[in-house]
């Protein structure tokens, strides 16, 4: 007799950026594959899968939480918050998101979601982080360029945004982002854009 192995699928909503996603999914299925496959929000990177780089962060009902350490079927009932939800109601970026564009907090931009959504959490507990404490803010997050420094003059630049002690810059001029103006540099190799919103993933 042949033994039935086919894994339970369950049938859950997940509260996702605002808005509910009907999935079906099995018991085991990680909240980070979810968000990619079930959801298509691919804002959510997967690096070590092991809870380690932090690539994977979310907010869940406002808290960092590594999505591939939470099965899907365990966020039913929480609010969860993808790099596409960070954005302002109208649709500018966030502090975080407009710290890391000025602050150039990024380099290849595979590990930017975490750091937002990790940065968002962190600047709202602690509004005025000192240089220590927005580099410990960070310090479950892997940069694979070691591109550091920029990151936390971003933590501290999206403090001071949140808190109103200087408006963010406006966004520079040009298709580039103003790098041609900028640099003299004509070629882009990088969107900024889309890493810090998660729409270019």
């Amino acid at each position: 007799m042949a033994e039935n192995t086919a894994e339970k699928i369950h049938e859950v909503r997940l509260e996702v950026n605002g808005v509910t996603h009907a999935v079906a999914v099995p018991a085991r299925r990680l909240l980070s594959d979810a968000l990619r496959q079930e959801c298509g929000l691919t804002g959510t990177h997967v690096g070590c899968e092991h809870g380690v780089c932090g690539a994977c962060t979310v907010l869940v009902d406002g808290r960092p939480v590594r999505s591939c350490l939470m099965f899907a079927v365990s966020a039913v009932g929480s609010e969860i918050t993808t790099v596409e939800g960070l954005a302002e109601p109208d649709g500018s970026l966030n502090p975080a998101q407009q710290a890391f564009r000025e602050c150039h907090g990024l380099q290849c931009g595979f590990c930017t979601p975490g750091f937002l959504t990790t940065v968002t959490a962190g600047i709202k507990e602690n509004p005025c982080p000192t240089h220590d404490e927005a580099r410990e803010m960070i310090a479950g997050n892997l940069c694979r360029c070691t591109g550091y420094q920029n990151i936390v003059k971003a933590v501290e630049r999206a403090a001071e945004i949140a808190r109103g002690d200087a408006p963010a810059a406006a966004p520079p001029e040009g298709d580039d982002g103003g790098l041609e103006a900028a640099t003299g540099e004509t070629e882009v190799a990088r969107d900024d854009d889309a890493s810090t919103t998660g729409l270019g993933a």
